[in-house]
């Protein structure tokens, strides 16, 4: 199986009545070497001012950025390329970047190549911690800046320790 950590930044809420403006995808290994950086264009009128400046992004910006459906597929390719077996989706919310993942695949692309399910990087940390308060962001090497990539590279590391240093057992590509 093939961990892919993503992280998605979006204009409002939900998808469909409000847009994902990007995302960042990296390939769970020991290089964290193999990325990807989708900035979609905006596919709905509605945007939420603030959710929209946590991307720092303008909406004049985003209405320059790339098809989402062009992005969609491109994505495609780049799992396909980069996973011998199953991706899992794997990210640190993924009740909100699944959403969106999930929706834009099914809408842009008529499947969703991670299938119906999704993995959260809190819940794991918390599981191992057996702490439902515990936080696994402390193990971030990488700072987090909400770009998209920069956010799923700190994340990925984390996951890296939880299985290097915490005893995790769990098989990377």
């Amino acid at each position: 199986m093939a961990y892919i950590m993503v992280d998605v930044e979006s204009d409002g809420p939900i998808p469909g009545d409000f847009s994902m403006i990007s995302f960042g995808a990296i390939l769970v290994n020991d290089q964290l070497d193999k990325t990807f950086y989708g900035k979609l264009r905006p596919i709905a009128n509605n945007f939420v001012p603030d959710a929209l400046a946590v991307s720092g992004h303008s909406r004049e910006e985003t209405m320059n950025f790339d098809d989402p459906q062009k992005v969609m597929i491109e994505f495609g390719k780049w799992i396909t390329e980069n996973c011998k077996d199953r991706p899992i989706f794997i990210s640190d919310n993924n009740g909100f970047d699944w959403m969106f993942m999930c929706w834009y695949f099914h809408h842009f692309t008529g499947t969703n190549p991670f299938g119906f399910s999704s993995q959260n990087l809190g819940s794991l940390y918390k599981g191992m911690e057996k702490d439902t308060h515990k936080n696994f962001k402390h193990l971030r090497k990488t700072k987090h800046t909400h770009n998209p990539v920069d956010d799923a590279k700190g994340n990925a590391e984390a996951l890296l320790t939880m299985k290097n240093d915490m005893g995790l057992i769990i098989k990377l590509e």
